[in-house]
């Protein structure tokens, strides 16, 4: 059976991005299988030189799956409608947030955003800078994705639901439900979502959010048979 590879949350980080998609070449050829954990904008400096790169990936003919994270899920939102608030959100603050990282995603595109400059101006500009190319990407997007063993998703699974019945608030901003679990799921559930320092494994899951979106590295994993690893300039390491 080939390695199945997954990156975790990249948030506009497109240099990590190129760095990583070069160590599966070297590791497994550019016929490999990647899974793409979500959240590909955001915080970061190039979401739109991330998603043009998947676009342009898939557009070839790679073997690449990128699921929809919740960043993408605001994104894909705030084009739709004008929609700022997501309701798991405690904090309150929108998605034009600076914490939040949309303005951030926005100026990769070329738009302004700011306290003084009205929703519905940024909105107007947004619609025109983004491609359709890209919005069509966003919303084309899956929120899980399976292989024999594994179960790709952006923040995990609901304890107790059949994966089939999982409902997509959680598959893309659940935490403390699914992370406080310890009982194993219907199979290896790989996610990201939850910034930690490491890529863990968990036994009945793995974190592969290691923090891009704050500057951090970003993780590559590699699931081949039972085994998991990382991956980076200097090859596999098993992940305990």
């Amino acid at each position: 059976m080939k390695p199945i590879y997954a990156i975790g949350d990249i948030h506009g980080q497109f240099d990590m991005l190129c760095q990583a998609l070069e160590w599966i070449d070297a590791d497994g050829g550019p016929e490999a299988r990647v899974v793409f954990l979500g959240d590909l904008v955001d915080r970061g400096p190039d979401s739109f030189g991330v998603i043009e790169l998947l676009i342009r990936g898939m557009e070839e003919g790679r073997d690449w799956v990128p699921l929809l994270g919740n960043h993408d899920r605001m994104f894909r939102r705030f084009l739709e409608d004008g929609t700022r608030h997501d309701a798991r959100i405690l904090s309150g603050r929108g998605w034009l947030h600076p914490a939040l990282g949309g303005p951030m995603t926005l100026a990769s595109y070329g738009v302004e955003t700011g306290e003084d400059r009205p929703d519905d101006a940024i909105l107007a500009e947004a619609r025109a800078r983004v491609p359709e190319a890209h919005r069509r990407f966003l919303n084309d997007r899956k929120t899980l994705h399976r292989e024999p063993g594994l179960i790709f998703v952006h923040a995990g699974l609901r304890p107790g639901v059949p994966v089939d019945q999982q409902d997509e608030d959680d598959l893309v901003w659940i935490r403390e439900t699914f992370l406080n679990e310890t009982r194993p799921f219907e199979a290896l559930v790989v996610h990201g979502h939850t910034a930690i320092e490491a890529a863990t494994h968990y036994g009945n899951r793995v974190n592969l959010d290691t923090g891009a979106g704050y500057g951090r590295p970003l993780t590559v994993g590699v699931f081949e048979g039972d085994t998991v690893y990382t991956l980076s300039e200097f090859g596999r390491a098993t992940l305990s």
